[in-house]
């Protein structure tokens, strides 16, 4: 589950340089857009964060069985993102929507709007303040981590076996990919086309689709039946999720860009971003369980720097694409600055963060545990 983690987090820094080129449009526009590049965005788009959740769940479940306590398990998760939101939330984010701002015409320094703008509650030009930005994944996690965690403490033990069994029962067997396809569809479908708002309190589809992975993935932890359904079906599954990415990506090519989709595709196109969602998610969980259950040197480290770069990634990204939009490149070499500032910026950060003792809860880690060292009467004596 490590190397899963690495590689979506990985693939999340790739998906928000390349968001930077297509006809979507980001708040610093890079001065080469290309029409096609949606395309292969479009393979990532679909279950990029539901496969977060879903590892996040995962991830909880192991640190519930770890802590064995509700109590303890709640705080904390409320030290390791809750503060790292808020550092976030008042250090990291801020230069994003103040670059956005310099690009609409906004007239002051960085440190007039920090003092006056950035926590004003209101709306600057076309940016709301404050911005959470990308740390809106933090806060839904952080909520529905809170909310798992008032469930264990108020539902009986028989309750949550009964919920369990039942859950298990429904997808430990060939139910599986056809009811999930279904279930992510029939979250995702309803209204006028999927979206999520990152409105924490407005956001019900999102909940009910981010929250149901936070669910799978934290059930799959200590479920073993459902383990081995995954291992026999991850090949079916990708075979899912590909055919479902193929109408998405046909969609895309006949109407790109900002083109509106024709109202007799929208249905199809809805179910197929669901097969391809959840068929993608078990079949990568399938892939970690079959190729990935190994260690490696550098994997624990990889692991702890996931956190750390998620936070500084964006702002990297945004910075970086603000100082290149003059420069006069075109879209390959700004892709590829940026892939290589944003991975080395983001990297840098976690690195310094990791060696500064007080700023390591800051950034999600763990506090550093003091060096042990041998006191004075133990020291072997040199007298002759």
């Amino acid at each position: 589950m490590d190397w899963l983690r690495v590689g979506a987090f990985v693939m999340l820094i790739f998906y928000h340089v390349g968001f930077s080129f297509t006809p979507w449009g980001f708040q610093t526009p890079t001065r080469g857009v290309v029409s096609w590049a949606e395309i292969p965005l479009l393979g990532l788009s679909a279950w990029r964060l539901a496969l977060l959740f879903a590892i996040s769940g995962y991830a909880s479940a192991a640190l519930y069985a770890r802590e064995r306590d509700t109590g303890t398990f709640l705080k904390s998760r409320l030290m390791r993102l809750g503060v790292p939101l808020l550092f976030g939330l008042t250090v990291i984010v801020p230069p994003q929507p103040y670059m956005g701002l310099l690009n609409s015409g906004y007239a002051h320094g960085y440190g007039y709007f920090l003092f006056h703008d950035a926590f004003s509650f209101r709306r600057v030009i076309h940016e709301n303040l404050p911005a959470v930005m990308h740390l809106w994944f933090v806060i839904y996690l952080l909520a529905y981590t809170m909310a798992l965690s008032v469930a264990l403490m108020l539902l009986p033990d028989r309750w949550r076996t009964a919920l369990r069994q039942g859950a298990q029962k429904l997808l430990a067997g060939p139910f599986l990919l056809p009811l999930g396809c279904l279930a992510t569809y029939a979250v995702r479908a309803p209204g006028d086309g999927w979206t999520d708002t990152h409105d924490l309190f407005t956001d019900l589809v999102a909940h009910l689709h981010y929250g149901g992975m936070f669910l799978f993935g934290f059930l799959l932890r200590g479920s073993e039946p459902l383990r081995q359904a995954i291992a026999r079906q991850w090949r079916p599954a990708l075979v899912v999720g590909l055919a479902g990415y193929a109408f998405v990506a046909l969609e895309a090519w006949y109407f790109p860009g900002n083109v509106r989709t024709p109202r007799a595709w929208i249905e199809p196109l809805d179910f197929a971003k669901s097969v391809q969602c959840w068929g993608t998610v078990i079949a990568l969980f399938g892939i970690a369980d079959r190729f990935w259950n190994r260690d490696a040197r550098w994997r624990g480290t990889l692991a702890e720097a996931v956190f750390p770069v998620f936070i500084a990634h964006q702002t990297v990204m945004v910075l970086v694409s603000y100082w290149l939009r003059d420069k006069g490149l075109t879209a390959l070499p700004e892709f590829l600055v940026l892939c290589g500032t944003v991975a080395g910026g983001s990297w840098l950060f976690y690195l310094a963060g990791r060696e500064i003792g007080p700023l390591r809860p800051l950034i999600g880690l763990k506090r550093a545990k003091p060096s042990r060292r041998p006191k004075a009467s133990a020291l072997p004596s040199t007298v002759g």
